[in-house]
């Protein structure tokens, strides 16, 4: 194993800082001439460091890699900061539509349209220019129309090590989500055919 010295957290802190995406063990690994294990040390050695010192960023293994993010206590200055710079926002369509890619994907453009109830195809182009939404192959239906899903960015933006670690819906949808899908299980059926038996008989021609 390669024994690694308080200059590789120096460089690995340099490295995170101008990588724009996470980086992976692998490549910290060949950057700092260390094996995998010990750039995974240092990795966890500086995520603790960061926390210990109250640093304004954290340190954080998302969508395959290591990567730095703001603290969440900071989230007001920056969200301040943010707005005060004008720095371009998901609209609330975009929002919705990505919402829906995340949770149903891999899902067609027309299931997207289907659901918002609307014309999705330039929300869906939007999201796939910022890297949050790329195409997944073809359903294998009619016309092989093709399927979307969201991307290691989404993840990364989101501060997510998967799509599995995506928030349940169900305490959103409420107790009652589901009551309209047993209503009326209970309830006598109408024998086939009692419509036509109640009809008034045609009238008689005079």
């Amino acid at each position: 194993m390669t024994e690694t010295h308080a200059g590789d957290t120096r460089a690995l802190e340099a490295l995170l800082f101008v990588s724009d995406e996470p980086i992976t063990i692998p490549v910290i690994a060949q950057a700092l001439e260390l094996d995998r294990k010990a750039a995974d040390e240092l990795c966890d050695r500086l995520m603790k460091e960061l926390e210990d010192r109250g640093a304004g960023v954290v340190l954080r293994n998302v969508a395959g890699g290591w990567r730095l993010f703001t603290h969440p206590d900071t989230a007001p200055e920056v969200e301040r900061f943010v707005l005060s710079s004008r720095q371009a926002r998901l609209t609330k369509a975009a929002l919705e539509t990505l919402a829906i890619v995340a949770y149903k994907q891999p899902v067609t453009r027309h299931q997207v349209s289907s659901i918002r109830g609307v014309n999705s195809d330039g929300v869906l182009r939007a999201l796939q220019d910022k890297g949050l939404v790329e195409e997944a192959g073809r359903e294998e239906t009619p016309g092989r129309p093709i399927l979307f899903a969201t991307t290691p960015t989404f993840l990364e933006r989101l501060g997510l090590p998967s799509l599995a670690s995506l928030p349940s819906l169900a305490p959103l949808l409420g107790p009652d989500a589901d009551e309209g899908a047993n209503e009326g299980d209970d309830e006598e059926q109408e024998p086939a055919g009692a419509e036509a038996a109640t009809t008034e008989p045609a009238e008689s021609p005079e």
